[in-house]
């Protein structure tokens, strides 16, 4: 079992840093250059795939899905290396890239390449808001996790503001942000993963 993880398109200075077998690659890094060999923990951008990427075109001119190619290549890092990529539920993404639409409590088989799909929760990890997420990972077999959805004690986006206005609105740092627990989950996934050269 590799003890080497790349963590790509993480955020400098946190969560994964400082972390023995933990090679971390910031946006300064360019984690579309990462060449392996180790097993990856993927967070490439969402900006560009998320539900609000149609407004953020349609005002500002963001085109959706122009994300530079990191969504491309964190794929193809954790297809060549093994690992776990994640991205916001409902990410156009997925879609754009034929990956099959998760579901919750268990993985799902992709039965036209390799990897499985889920969906989580990261309440369920310690994030205040609910931050659901999809998790494409390429392992053998992938391990149960935490399917519970905890109620949020804050909310991340701009929607459903009459239903969350009592809680605290998030800022971008912990929105983003992954808990210590979440954390290790993927770290865990990844160190037990195979990669499979397409």
């Amino acid at each position: 079992m590799p003890s080497q993880v790349a963590a790509l398109y993480v955020q400098e200075g946190g969560a994964y840093f400082n972390l023995e077998g933990v090679d971390p690659w910031p946006e300064s890094r360019d984690a579309r250059l990462y060449a392996g060999p180790w097993p990856a923990v993927a967070h490439p951008p969402c900006a560009r795939w998320c539900r609000m990427a149609g407004m953020v075109e349609a005002r500002w001119g963001h085109k959706k899905g122009d994300d530079g190619g990191t969504f491309a290549a964190a794929l193809a890092s954790v297809r060549e290396f093994g690992g776990v990529l994640e991205h916001p539920a409902y990410t156009d993404a997925w879609a754009r890239f034929s990956l099959p639409p998760p579901t919750r409590g268990g993985w799902t088989r992709n039965l036209y390449g390799p990897g499985w799909v889920t969906e989580v929760s990261q309440s369920a990890y310690g994030h205040r808001a609910r931050k659901r997420t999809w998790l494409y990972a390429v392992t053998d077999c992938p391990p149960a996790l935490d399917w519970s959805e905890p109620p949020a004690q804050a909310w991340c986006g701009w929607g459903d503001y009459d239903r969350y206005r009592e809680r605290d609105r998030l800022g971008k740092k912990e929105r983003n942000a992954s808990p210590v627990a979440f954390r290790d989950a993927l770290l865990s996934l990844a160190r037990s993963s195979q990669g499979v050269r397409t």
